[in-house]
């Protein structure tokens, strides 16, 4: 694989998060999500906090293989090695340097300065490594 999506401009990074973690979920794929070490407590938080209704089933992926097996989406520093999942969804992290067996790959870039600023110098690397970026404008979409 050698094609990464950029979703930019994204206004509530997180909200379009949960959007994105539905669908793919609907259509029975496992995800990663990667971001800093830092941001995992805080984003693991977050989606516990969402109402029942719209629960997404995740876990760290330093959890027990048990629950690892059990759970389409994980949330981690990289992504972990072996691991069979079809999508990886990038939060900030430094982009990955292995991709295993992917079938896609996202980025999600934010519209405040910091975070696009970041999602540039990923895109930019991205470029350098010969991927084809696929951008997608999310200005007033979300």
């Amino acid at each position: 694989m050698k094609r990464v999506e950029f979703h930019y401009n994204v206004s509530d990074k997180f909200g379009y998060l949960v959007r994105l973690l539905h669908k793919i979920i609907d259509r029975e794929l496992k995800v990663v999500v990667t971001c800093a070490p830092d941001d995992l407590t805080v984003l693991d938080q977050r989606l516990w906090a969402e109402p029942a209704a719209s629960f997404l089933p995740h876990c760290l992926s330093s959890a027990p293989p048990s629950t690892l097996s059990a759970t389409p989406i994980w949330l981690a520093p990289a992504l972990p090695e072996g691991a069979q999942h079809q999508v990886l969804l990038n939060w900030g992290a430094p982009i990955p340097q292995s991709l295993g067996q992917l079938q896609r790959l996202l980025e999600l870039v934010a519209s405040d300065p910091t975070d696009a600023q970041a999602g540039r110098q990923r895109w930019r690397q991205y470029q350098a490594l010969g991927f084809e970026i696929q951008p997608y404008d999310r200005k007033g979409c979300d």
